[in-house]
């Protein structure tokens, strides 16, 4: 097939049309509507059902709804319209019905701004709302990336009845790339076994979220930890690039992931032996290959938009303390931040970065605005 030029909020939803999606339900919040709006045409053009819901708690109780008749349904929202939700996804965890969530990521805490972040990492990897649950989170790098990860997203979460998500953020949502589309799946699947299509001629199912015993409640949490075990083990993705001879590794995700390669191609014109671990499974992280790169924290940056949420992840692997580069409130970092906060190649007597006592370049130029501001405030 042919390359088209995406937007790659659109080419998500179109993607997810392709991999079979029968129902979307989903509310505007930038820096994800052109998704929404691209599918309020898409899916009725195909006999789909599109649905704009009255709020993100409206859209992800309508999937659950859904998800429960065995239909691939799935939504997006961005981060704050994500916090709205935890209540449906956790029932949607316990229910243990397939699910696709896209989440395009803003800047925070609060309503923040509608530039780029990847602050929902906490939020998507640690749990569902409330309760002992992991979803499946996918981090795209690239607009074709994103693509293809729909396909498998829709995969996983009927392979495991459970929650999948795909990462991405409002770079990844707006940029333009070209892309190839996958072919379009068949709807005429049949209905899984458990799905609720009405009991005529058969037993009535049910699917519910509560369990009043605590036996029964414990067993559905016991039956949950093996699927996510099991998941945790099988479902690892990730990608190494130009780790082969590195003394010096960037780990990074998303849209920083990708912004790190051209950091290590830089560096490495520099003179610098740097490689880059871009994990693309966020839950299961890639933790055995993670550590098995591993040149030990003091050779490792960490780079992300946020305040250093996965590098509680990468220090949990390798055992000690890593360095660390993260822009926040919507602030992209450059390849060449994203170098000169490069810890100090092995056996050199010259060290950097913030972990060595000086910070990155935006920290140090940051305090000298902070530190003018209090003199003016002073003298005035």
């Amino acid at each position: 097939m042919t390359k088209e030029l995406w937007k790659g909020n659109e080419a998500i939803a179109e993607a997810g049309v392709r991999a079979g999606a029968e129902a979307y339900f989903g509310y505007p919040i930038t820096p994800q509507t052109e998704l929404l709006e691209y599918l309020a045409w898409r899916m009725p053009e195909l006999g789909r059902l599109f649905l704009q819901a009255e709020s993100e708690i409206g859209a992800i109780h309508m999937v659950y709804g859904a998800a429960s008749a065995g239909k691939r349904a799935f939504t997006s929202s961005s981060s704050p319209g994500i916090s709205l939700m935890q209540e449906g996804l956790s029932y949607i965890a316990a229910s243990e019905v397939p699910c696709v969530l896209v989440d395009v990521m803003r800047g925070g805490p609060g309503l923040g701004n509608i530039q780029p972040s990847q602050a929902d990492y906490f939020q998507m990897t640690r749990s569902a709302g409330h309760g002992d649950y992991r979803p499946l989170v996918l981090a795209p790098a690239t607009v074709q990336e994103a693509v293809d990860l729909m396909s498998v997203s829709f995969d996983l979460a009927f392979r495991y009845r459970h929650l999948v998500v795909l990462l991405a953020d409002g770079i990844l949502g707006q940029m333009m790339e070209p892309v190839e589309m996958p072919p379009m799946r068949s709807v005429d699947d049949p209905l899984p076994d458990w799905a609720l299509s009405g009991a005529a001629g058969r037993e009535p199912r049910s699917i519910t979220s509560l369990y009043l015993g605590a036996e029964k409640l414990e067993g559905l949490n016991l039956r949950l930890q093996a699927k996510i075990a099991h998941i945790q083990k099988n479902e690892q993705r990730w990608e190494a690039y130009r780790t082969g001879d590195a003394e010096t590794l960037i780990v990074a995700f998303g849209t920083v992931g990708r912004i790190a390669r051209s950091a290590v191609e830089l560096a490495r014109e520099q003179g610098r032996r740097v490689g880059l671990f871009r994990p693309i499974s966020l839950w299961p992280f890639p933790a055995q290959a993670l550590a098995r790169l591993s040149p030990g924290g003091a050779s490792i940056l960490v780079a992300e938009m946020n305040a250093g949420q996965m590098r509680e992840d990468v220090e949990r692997i390798v055992g000690e303390p890593v360095h660390f580069l993260g822009r926040m409130g919507g602030m992209i970092p450059t390849p060449e931040e994203i170098v000169e906060a490069l810890p100090p190649p092995p056996q050199s007597p010259i060290h950097s970065g913030e972990r060595n006592g000086v910070a990155p370049r935006h920290l140090r130029e940051s305090a000298r605005v902070k530190a003018a501001s209090q003199i003016g405030d002073a003298s005035g």
